[in-house]
């Protein structure tokens, strides 16, 4: 009962903090959400580094900082300061050289350790930064604290309907999925209806945001939210997979009744470039 209300506490003051965040400090593209979108960036990869030591993947604490902010970070610099978008594929590339070159120092004379060191950068480089960056990207669409809200919208309310389908009508279908048992099929449907819903209602009550060019702009939405309601779940499935694997429960505790950031950005993470792109097909 105490995460159950813990879990409606963020959602009903922590959510709404965002949209108000989002519409109302709109400045210089949304710096402030750009620079919270780092900052959980850089708390899911220190997480995420702490799941990878499982599997005996380390990475050191300043390296998994900064390649855990290089991608939303890079992506700001363009987007809030006018940078040229080649500072993206140059924090990449030095990320790439410094995991590649840097084992050249390595103390130990076998380097049995070196390869695991490299998967576990690349990976940091590419969960959750390079996946957040999509959303620092929507902060230079036209009208995009509409197209933001709406896609904060769809993923969170597609969690919130999952959970609430799931403890009324998925007693007898849980288990399918086997990376997350208590996952039921009434909250999948759930949680793709509620996004669908969401993505159709956008067209209709912000139509200035959501004008289709290619049909008409209701159906466009429910398009664009179910299939970013169904990478917000199967990215909830996907970190749920990595922490089976490791053997862990929850990446953290940093938020109450949720676990850690990388378990409060894991949905967020894998919709965010599937909004994005769908977004631009259909309504650009």
């Amino acid at each position: 009962m105490k995460k159950i209300i813990n879990r409606l506490i963020v959602f009903f003051i922590g959510f709404p903090a965002l949209l108000l965040a989002i519409i109302f400090f709109p400045h210089l593209n949304h710096l402030l959400l750009n620079l919270a979108l780092i900052t959980f960036s850089i708390l899911g990869a220190l997480e995420f580094r702490n799941v990878l030591v499982h599997k005996s993947l380390t990475l050191s604490l300043p390296e998994a900082i900064i390649f855990g902010a290089a991608m939303p970070a890079a992506w700001t610099a363009v987007v809030s300061f006018g940078v040229t978008e080649n500072i993206v594929q140059i924090a990449f590339v030095f990320g790439a050289i410094w995991l590649l070159v840097s084992i050249i120092f390595e103390k130990s004379e076998n380097f049995t350790s070196s390869i695991n060191r490299i998967a576990a950068g690349f990976a940091i480089i590419i969960y959750p930064g390079f996946f957040l960056a999509w959303i620092v990207q929507m902060a230079a669409l036209s009208h995009s604290e509409m197209v933001i809200t709406v896609f904060f919208l769809v993923a969170f309310l597609n969690d919130g309907a999952a959970w609430l389908a799931g403890m009324l009508f998925g007693k007898n279908n849980r288990g399918i999925i086997k990376a997350s048992p208590k996952k039921s099929i009434a909250g999948f449907i759930g949680g793709l209806f509620a996004s669908v819903l969401t993505g159709s209602m956008a067209a209709v009550i912000v139509p200035v945001a959501f004008i289709s060019k290619l049909m008409p702009s209701v159906p466009a939405g429910a398009i664009l939210g179910l299939f970013a309601g169904a990478a917000a779940i199967l990215g909830d499935l996907g970190e749920s997979a990595i922490k089976r694997s490791a053997g862990v429960k929850d990446s953290g505790t940093l938020i109450m009744g949720r676990g850690g950031a990388l378990d409060s950005i894991d949905s967020l993470a894998l919709a965010a470039p599937v909004y994005y792109l769908i977004y631009q097909v259909l309504f650009i």
